[in-house]
């Protein structure tokens, strides 16, 4: 036995020889989401009333508004966490912010795609150019778009996370500010079921707030993963370097 510890390659005693730590958390989160989302498919088709105007169509609303919240909310924390990096200089937060907005951009095309379908449902047209909701929404959704780009066009990596946390604390400025806008400034809304939950009978509000739970976990838990995906591949870069296979 000693004599085989001896033999092994010095660089190979650093790695890790069992789970990463966060693996039971990452695994409890992923059940909880997959939990979350079965009871809210089941309200949304079982116990959720049919909508009297819209029909079966509004049922969309269940899917489209929580991803629309969840994107504009992780462009928000994306921005967050690029002051933390700012103002401490540690990568891990500008890690942190670069896959909250890349998350909430994918979040985001899924709420481009449901609006569509919701708007040709509702006004016969796949998009509506006059309402701000939905331009206001591709705004900011274009805008973080030229995020990723932005960022790799710089190669080195400490102005790399530095722009990019810059942009990251400006555009995420700006979409508050742009709800706040649209809000006062918008003729009529939405469907109207996109009014406050305080509009919706008590099963359509019910339903509602667990499928927003629903979609906060999942981007949390696609989040870790990416995360935990991320971090493993830089470690094995750094592994691959330190025993000269680079």
């Amino acid at each position: 036995m000693h004599l085989q510890a001896q033999m092994r390659p010095r660089g190979l005693s650093a790695l890790p020889l069992r789970a990463p730590t966060g693996v039971a958390s990452l695994r409890a989160l992923s059940l909880a989401t997959l939990a979350a989302f079965c009871l809210s498919l089941s309200l949304v088709f079982f116990y959720a009333p049919i909508e009297a105007d819209q029909g079966f169509l509004q049922k969309i609303f269940y899917l489209h508004v929580p991803l629309a919240i969840v994107a504009l909310g992780g462009f928000v924390v994306g921005g967050l966490f690029a002051i933390a990096h700012l103002r401490t200089d540690d990568r891990r937060w500008d890690l942190r912010s670069y896959v909250a907005i890349h998350m909430s951009l994918i979040f985001g095309a899924a709420v481009l795609v449901t609006g569509s379908i919701w708007a040709k449902g509702s006004w016969g047209h796949w998009w509506v150019w006059d309402e701000p909701t939905l331009v206001s929404f591709l705004i900011i959704f274009l805008l973080y778009a030229t995020y990723q780009p932005l960022r790799f066009a710089i190669e080195d990596p400490e102005r790399q996370a530095r722009y990019a946390s810059v942009f990251a604390v400006t555009a995420g400025a700006f979409v508050p500010l742009n709800f706040v806008v649209v809000r006062l400034s918008a003729s009529y809304v939405h469907p109207r079921v996109l009014g406050s939950t305080s509009n919706l009978p008590g099963s359509m509000a019910l339903t509602f707030l667990v499928s927003l739970a629903a979609t906060a976990l999942l981007f949390a838990t696609l989040c870790r993963f990416e995360l935990a995906a991320k971090r493993t591949r830089m470690l094995l870069k750094s592994r691959s370097r330190t025993l000269g296979f680079q």
